[in-house]
């Protein structure tokens, strides 16, 4: 059974937090600082939890991602180059502050400097990934390159464990490949699964059977095989619906992960000190992220974007603590100091992200101009061609608005979507479509919208991303029709004021057709008909 003050902590922390308007996953970190000092001790209950959470974060990871995104040269040589910057300055300043006096690193060797330098240089997998998908943008430009990012520093932490024990994979591990042609039957299978409560147990199997306990006992890191089980299967068109139904149960469990961070241990004045130097460097860190994606010709909305979701440190620090501390390289201390550098970044992490897009306005003036010819295809101006209709997100709503306006009207349509997976699979399902992210404002300035374009349907699944497209298109007086879904009464009436010519809310719209055609189907006549 879990402590009621576990649960009593994490409410409370993250209420807090909300009243703030930081993310509750501060409040988490300060519930969990809160249990520690009035005496707590993590308990294997939560331990556990914490652990599946995170299995679960990374499966969804991979469900969502396309694993050409690893092979990007600005993915693998950005988190490469990063790595190495990033370890080099942190291992200098750690020099610098030993020299200058600071008791916790007064019998600290090269050695372990660089081992500080390199947890030090890794970004929080769990974090990031949670503030991209609070903002529904882990499928934009920049949050696909920030889990990139993130994906290939796993990648080093398995090599970095696998090599700090001394103990190499069983011979066993070469069977994982075969997991490759296995993949097709674990698809056919989800397809047979439905919607329901058995999808969800097959996703839980496949995340912490397939994936972490198979990984695990073949002397792999559990959580990479939940990551790969989820690449495995991201090209099902199911994928999407499996991560979103098992999304309610991975946040929760999720909060145990951060409530654990914060039972760590208790903290004295001098450890609280070196963790406010080490929150002091991030600025540093995030330079170097800037720096290396600026060296990749990235737009500068995604670089920067992309560098503030970065900007914190990684729980992978605390593993690299353990290791030291049980290898007697580090004092216990260290662990307490991570921890609390861990936690304090995140709090940092999430205001810097709340105002992250001011943060890029204020910015992109002062950075060096990069010619249209040296972008990326994908990062140059949108051209809307002949389209006389545009739908801004082509998920279900969206398709159907589409073919609507399409066969119904002859109207010429383009689709927009930011996914660049449903993009290619409904572009070779001969729609007209182009990826844009509708959310980025980027996007607004690459778009050359023509006169032709008579109307913009937002099906966008989030009501910010409607929001905020509504906002940018009244910015640049567009003169068609605007017209607008929404989810929920409450998103109504902001729409409205924002200048949208059309509302029209999903279940009202859906159970008003049922009913017509329910009633003409019986041959009942309305009132209205009856009344004329």
């Amino acid at each position: 059974m879990i402590e009621p003050a576990f649960l009593l902590a994490a409410f409370l922390g993250g209420m807090s937090a909300m009243l703030l308007r930081l993310p509750p996953m501060v409040g988490f970190l300060a519930g969990g600082f809160a249990l520690n000092a009035l005496g707590f001790d993590k308990t294997p209950l939560l331990e556990t939890l914490a652990d599946i959470g995170v299995v679960l974060l990374l499966f969804s990871i991979g469900l969502k991602l396309d694993v050409r995104t690893l092979l990007r040269r600005d993915v693998w040589g950005g988190a490469s180059l990063h790595m190495l910057a990033s370890t080099l300055v942190m291992v200098l300043l750690l020099a610098l502050f030993k020299g200058l006096g600071l008791t916790l690193l007064a019998d600290i060797g090269w050695s372990t400097l660089a081992l500080l330098g390199f947890a030090l240089s890794f970004s929080s997998t769990v974090f990031v990934v949670k503030v991209l998908e609070k903002r529904s943008e882990t499928q934009t430009a920049y949050g696909r390159l920030a889990i990139g990012v993130l994906i290939m520093q796993d990648i080093f932490a398995v090599l970095f464990i696998t090599a700090s024990t001394g103990e190499l994979p069983s011979p066993w591990a070469l069977g994982l490949v075969l997991l490759i042609p296995l993949a097709p039957a674990l698809r056919a299978l989800l397809d047979r699964l439905g919607h329901g409560e058995m999808q969800m147990l097959f996703g839980l199997l496949l995340a912490l059977v397939l994936g972490y306990a198979l990984f695990d006992v073949v002397g792999m890191k559990g959580d990479l095989g939940a990551l790969i089980i989820g690449l495995l299967l991201a090209p099902h068109p199911a994928a999407q619906t499996l991560a979103r139904s098992m999304f309610s149960l991975k946040e929760l469990l999720l909060v145990g992960f951060f409530l654990s961070i914060g039972l760590t241990a208790m903290p004295s004045a001098e450890m609280l000190g070196a963790a406010l130097l080490l929150v002091l460097l991030l600025p540093l860190k995030s330079a170097l992220y800037q720096v290396v994606f600026m060296r990749f010709r990235m737009r500068h909305r995604t670089s920067v974007l992309a560098t503030l979701s970065l900007t914190n440190y990684s729980e992978f620090g605390l593993i690299v603590g353990a290791i030291a501390v049980s290898s007697g390289w580090l004092s216990g201390d260290w662990l307490v100091v991570i921890s609390l550098a861990v936690a304090l970044s995140f709090a940092l992490s999430a205001v810097l992200n709340g105002v992250s897009e001011r943060v890029y306005r204020w910015l992109e003036p002062r950075l060096p101009r990069i010619r249209v010819g040296e972008l990326s295809p994908s990062d140059r101006p949108i051209e809307v061609g002949d389209a006389e209709a545009v739908v801004l997100g082509m998920g279900r709503i969206g398709r159907s608005v589409y073919r609507r306006l399409q066969k119904e009207y002859g109207l010429r349509v383009l689709g927009i979507d930011s996914n660049p997976q449903s993009v290619k699979t409904l572009s070779g399902r001969g729609f007209n479509i182009l990826e844009g992210d509708a959310v980025d404002s980027d996007f607004w300035d690459k778009l050359l919208m023509s006169r032709d374009v008579q109307m913009v349907v937002l099906a966008m699944p989030h009501h910010a991303g409607n929001l905020f497209a509504l906002k940018q298109l009244r910015s640049r007086a567009f003169p068609g029709r605007i017209t607008a879904v929404v989810e929920y009464p409450e998103e109504i009436e902001p729409i409205r004021e924002l200048g949208a010519n059309a509302v029209f809310h999903v279940y009202d719209e859906a159970g008003r057709a049922l009913a017509d055609s329910a009633a003409e189907e019986a041959g009942v006549i309305s009132r209205a008909s009856q009344l004329g």
